[in-house]
């Protein structure tokens, strides 16, 4: 029964929302992120993947921007405040500047109490004065680096006036200066209110700061929001205190303290609200499902305010008085300059102000949720009020203070009332909100004309190409708006193309062989062969055994191209969920597909095929902290994997454009420039372990264990791609290369082996004694196994990798391989 109208203070959260979170929490355990387990490593993949989620929803990417989580906006603000780099007055350099409008809120009119403190300038400016401000700096004066900052509101929390965003790249380049002032600028949209109910293109208007609130967006959580920073400032940031997690290394008895290389983590001290940044997960997909997305929320909250304004401003007492009085600046004619906010007094027949206490308790009787006072924003208050500064000081002097109920002094008021409509107002609650006034204000015969020369909003067709997005529909009507009555200031939506930023240089790769190595041919002895090959298409999923198989770019052909992941797009192993060893897929050449089996479930097949066509969505999703772009397979395969596996997944596969650029190692050794290619495997291309090994292995393991293992059970649970056939045991770690036919390998490093060994491939069944038994025999070490990477081939040879190929090795004279410099835990997945 309660019509809620202020949106612009918080939305709602859906029941939709909360019941994904809470299906999220009973179906996961999520630890501290900072810690090493496999909980805190589901919640540091979430959390990365939540990052990824925010960046996309602002059409952007990491390569463009970093995700800061902070408290909130404000928390985003006094971040900014404290860490950009100020040059103070009294230096020989010019000082830096920090600019706000005035129509913003408290907490960044609030920044200038940190710039006083840096013996910095503050200099507020007027919304007419910016427009004012289109002379460009002399030549000789635009080469001055110091740094200054510029902050407005992408929308008014008072009027929901939009403020151009153009004006970024206008402040940026030197065409709009807000003071003549020689040096950079820096411009810090503060885009709190608008992201609530407008889209954000961030890769088309690049400003240097966006600080945001997610309740403002989603309802829930709160507590928690973001600061955008850009890449190309955020190396520049200061930072003085420093928390639990953004220290790469420091000296407790000495003034030694070294920095984390992440932005993100040098600036979030302590642990991050890790169970309410999933939460955004769930906020993402609820808003698009019920929505459609942030330009349908847009237009359909525009056209309940335009509504709603319309016959507002046309209510009049018999006398032909005004029943309200609007502060806004726009006519409610175009969504791109206007927001779904609305900000009035009422006035009585007199023209006198009655005071916003009055009306909100009145609207309280009718079930009617309004927000009154000055909105944390006086700037705009003393604007639109015309209040004067030295009123607000008599005011204050009055007894009047920020969120009271003094509404009046001296017959004028102190604030005034504000409503704003959210994606789940209805044109119900515009009606209630109007029939309200009307009941309170006006007589019977008063209230015909308005309602009778106000036509109701007109519905027009929104192209809903998301099938799943039905609920779409539901959304109020749009209003048809005239050609002549927009404004000439530039609509996101109108950009027609999308600047791609590009790839950053591929990752050197961490197991790399030591450079002092000297290779050495292996001397006589028996020859060593290819005994086993196994591919495993899906991530974690049971091997395919082939006799002899193509070798792609990235490894065997189709090996690791597909991955499960969990309801929130985080890769799902065998850590977390055993029963994967249980789908078994096998890749079948002729006819292009996979099949893929389990027991009690109709087998189901998937194209080979790349489908990466118009209808597949990119994502990035993360493997072992390597950035993958990926497209989701569908809901037919996604449907049978939640089945067998009694919980809500989906298969992905690895986007074949983003192969070669997404997820690459440079590698010691190999051709100079060379990048190696891989696909969703943690480490390199290929897992080698030797026959020799195993059996020495199982000499260990069947001492302590009762029923002793078979020796093509322990090869399965290693997971390898080749299998050899050597005389002696671990000496493939004393190798520096090896060629198989016409192929050629490196070998990067041994492979730190995790709990899915314990894992029976053929049941699911753990068994931790096999990770014991392995630490024992190697003297606490975990090694088993080594990584290979394919060198580029330079013969005319086909590549196909063969069992009873001839393995020849090369020796490096330290034998000792180096594991790679990692925290991450490593297997083969």
């Amino acid at each position: 029964g309660i019509t809620y109208l202020d949106h612009a203070g918080s939305a709602l959260f859906p029941e939709s929302l909360l019941k994904a979170f809470a299906d999220d929490l009973r179906n996961n355990v999520y630890g501290n992120p900072h810690s090493q387990n496999i909980s805190s490593k589901l919640t540091y993949d979430t959390i990365e993947h939540v990052r990824y989620r925010i960046l996309q929803h602002f059409h952007t990417t990491a390569e463009d921007y970093t995700i800061i989580f902070t408290s909130g906006c404000t928390a985003a603000l006094k971040l900014i405040a404290e860490s950009f780099p100020w040059i103070p007055e009294g230096t020989k350099q010019p000082s830096s500047r920090f600019c706000y409008l005035t129509d913003s809120h408290t907490s960044v009119v609030g920044m200038r109490g940190v710039t006083a403190s840096m013996n910095v300038l503050s200099v507020p400016i007027k919304p007419k004065e910016i427009l004012l401000a289109k002379s460009r700096l002399p030549a000789e004066e635009q080469n001055c680096t110091t740094p200054h900052l510029f902050s407005y509101p992408a929308q008014s929390n008072f009027s929901g006036t939009k403020y151009p965003l153009s004006w970024i790249q206008d402040i940026k380049s030197g065409k709009l200066c807000p003071i003549k002032i020689p040096g950079k600028w820096f411009v810090l949209l503060d885009a709190a209110s608008y992201v609530s109910s407008s889209p954000l293109d961030l890769g088309v208007h690049q400003a240097d700061f966006i600080p945001i609130s997610f309740y403002k967006i989603f309802g829930f959580p709160t507590g928690l929001g973001a600061l955008l920073v850009n890449n190309r400032i955020a190396p520049l940031l200061r930072k003085t205190y420093f928390g639990g997690g953004t220290a790469a290394a420091y000296l407790a008895g000495e003034d030694f303290y070294f920095p984390r290389k992440s932005i993100a983590e040098r600036f979030e001290d302590g642990t991050v609200s890790f169970l309410d940044i999933i939460a955004l997960k769930h906020g993402f997909d609820v808003l698009e499902k019920l929505t459609g997305g942030m330009e349908k929320i847009k237009q359909h909250t525009f056209a309940l305010a335009h509504y709603t304004y319309t016959v507002l401003s046309n209510l009049k007492y018999a006398n032909g008085a005004p029943v309200v009085r609007i502060y806004s600046d726009t006519d409610f004619s175009n969504p791109d300059v206007q927001g779904p906010i609305i900000n009035f007094n009422v006035l009585d027949e007199n023209g006198e102000v009655l005071g916003f206490s009055q009306v909100e308790n009145m609207a309280s009787l009718h079930n009617i949720h309004v927000r009154t006072g000055c909105f944390c924003n006086t700037g705009a208050c003393q604007m639109h009020l015309d209040i004067s500064n030295e009123d607000i000081q008599r005011n204050l002097q009055a007894g009047h203070v920020c969120g009271d109920n003094i509404d009046l002094v001296d017959g004028r008021p102190t604030g005034s009332v504000r409503i704003s409509f959210g994606y789940m107002s209805s044109f119900e609650d515009a009606q209630t909100f109007l029939n309200f006034i009307i009941a309170t204000r006006l007589s019977k015969s008063d209230a015909e004309i308005p309602f009778q020369s106000v036509t109701k909003p007109t519905t027009e067709s929104v192209p809903d190409e998301h099938l799943s997005f039905n609920n779409a529909d539901k959304l109020s009507p749009i209003l048809q708006i005239s050609d002549g009555e927009l404004r000439n200031i530039p609509c996101e939506t109108e950009t027609t193309g999308s600047w791609q930023p590009p790839e950053p240089e591929a990752e050197s790769i961490r197991a790399a062989v030591s450079e002092t190595a000297v290779p050495t041919c292996r001397k006589g002895g028996k020859p060593i062969t290819v005994a086993k090959i196994y591919l495993y298409p899906i991530k974690s999923c049971s091997a395919f055994e082939v006799t002899e198989w193509p070798v792609g770019n990235q490894g065997l052909l189709y090996d690791r191209n597909w991955m499960v992941v969990n309801q929130n797009g985080v890769c799902m192993t065998q850590k977390q969920e055993p029963r994967l060893c249980l789908v078994n897929p096998s890749i079948d050449l002729k006819q292009k597909i996979m099949v893929i089996q389990a027991e009690g479930m109709d087998p189901i097949s998937v194209s080979l095929e790349d489908n990466t066509g118009k209808e597949a969505v990119i994502c990035e999703s993360k493997v072992c902290s390597h950035r993958v772009k990926t497209y989701d397979c569908g809901e037919r395969i996604a449907g049978w994997l939640s089945v067998f596996l009694g919980r809500p997944c989906r298969l992905i596969r690895q986007s074949s454009d983003m192969k070669s650029k997404s997820h690459q190692k440079n590698t010691k050794g190999l051709t100079p420039a060379t990048n190696i290619s891989l696909s969703l495997v943690n480490e390199a291309q290929y897992l080698l372990i030797n026959v020799a090994s195993i059996l020495q292995l199982k000499e260990h393991i069947s001492a302590r264990l009762k029923e002793p293992l078979e020796i093509e059970e322990l090869i399965r649970r290693f997971r390898a791609n080749i299998v050899i056939s050597a005389p002696e045991s671990f000496e493939e770690e004393e190798w520096a290369e090896i060629s198989i036919g016409a192929l050629q390998f490196q070998v990067v490093g041994p492979c730190s082996r995790c709990q899915i060994i314990c894992i029976d491939q053929q049941s699911g069944e753990r068994n931790k004694e096999i990770l014991q038994s392995l630490s024992a025999a190697r003297g606490r070490k975990t090694n088993f196994g080594i990584y290979l990477m394919n060198q580029p081939l330079r013969s005319s040879f086909s590549d196909i990798l063969s069992v009873g190929s001839q393995v020849l090795p090369v020796l490096k004279e330290n034998t000792e391989i180096q594991p790679p410099t990692s925290s991450e835990e490593k297997c083969s997945g």
